[in-house]
């Protein structure tokens, strides 16, 4: 059976500044895992994410809402993968707060 894991975290930086951290902590992570992971594409509509991601035969999805104060994400893992959800859960919080925490940078 599927597993969905939701994970929503506190912020203070308003909605375009947390979505601009969390773009770039996506766009690291895609970078830092290209050789363990077989697909992976982000969409944005507005200030959600849609996320997708395959490897090993098994993909996975997730949706990111950035809110002026909160950053809300919700992952689907398939049910082969849902022995490792809390992994995955805290992979996915710690990822996530540090890109709240990341400082602006040009």
């Amino acid at each position: 059976m599927p597993k969905t894991i939701s994970i929503s975290l506190p912020h203070d930086l308003g909605t375009e500044e947390a979505k601009r951290r969390v773009q770039d902590q996506l766009e690291r992570l895609r970078k830092e895992y290209v050789d363990k992971v077989g697909q992976s594409q982000v969409n944005w509509a507005g200030d959600q994410a849609k996320v997708d991601v395959s490897a090993l035969g098994q993909a996975a999805s997730a949706t990111i809402d950035v809110l002026p104060d909160t950053l809300r994400i919700e992952v689907e893992l398939p049910w082969v993968l849902a022995a490792l959800s809390t992994r995955v859960q805290s992979f996915m919080t710690s990822h996530a707060s540090d890109a709240l925490r990341l400082t602006h940078t040009k």
